[in-house]
């Protein structure tokens, strides 16, 4: 069996804000059908941002590994290469990472015109939103 090891030097990643430990690069933004692809690219042993999805994400490990954290640090779950995880709207607040080499992952963020994330500081306040117009509006300046 051949061994193959995913190449991301060919994808021309952005950095969210100031948010720290990982970079994203939009892939497409089906308007019509409401759907965002997007590759995530998290760091090695590091946790991003406090958040909970507002819409239905679908999960593709593409390499390393992602874990899933709880609010106060642990590993709730962990999705080896090549796991896919649906991942409906929910009140359920977490943080996402990469294990010991990382991890790259493909969402599709599905069915949601509206709130699509809430972003939220260590004590669960809400401190911001992403939208469907908001990665819209991203993507299109990517694009100029």
């Amino acid at each position: 069996m051949t061994i193959n090891n995913f190449d991301d030097n060919n994808i021309q990643w952005k950095q969210f804000g100031n948010f720290d430990y990982f970079v994203y690069s939009i892939l497409n933004i089906d308007k019509k059908n409401l759907i965002i692809d997007v590759l995530f690219k998290f760091e090695a042993n590091k946790q991003i941002f406090l958040h909970r999805h507002k819409a239905l994400n679908t999960t593709f490990v593409v390499q390393g590994e992602h874990h899933i954290y709880k609010t106060n640090g642990e590993v709730k779950e962990t999705r080896a290469v090549g796991s896919y995880t649906l991942s409906p709207a929910s009140d359920e607040l977490h943080r996402e990472g990469g294990a010991s080499e990382g991890a790259v992952v493909l969402f599709s963020i599905r069915g949601n015109d509206g709130v699509l994330y809430e972003i939220l500081d260590d004590d669960a306040n809400v401190i911001g939103t992403l939208s469907m117009q908001d990665l819209i509006n991203l993507h299109e300046g990517e694009e100029q």
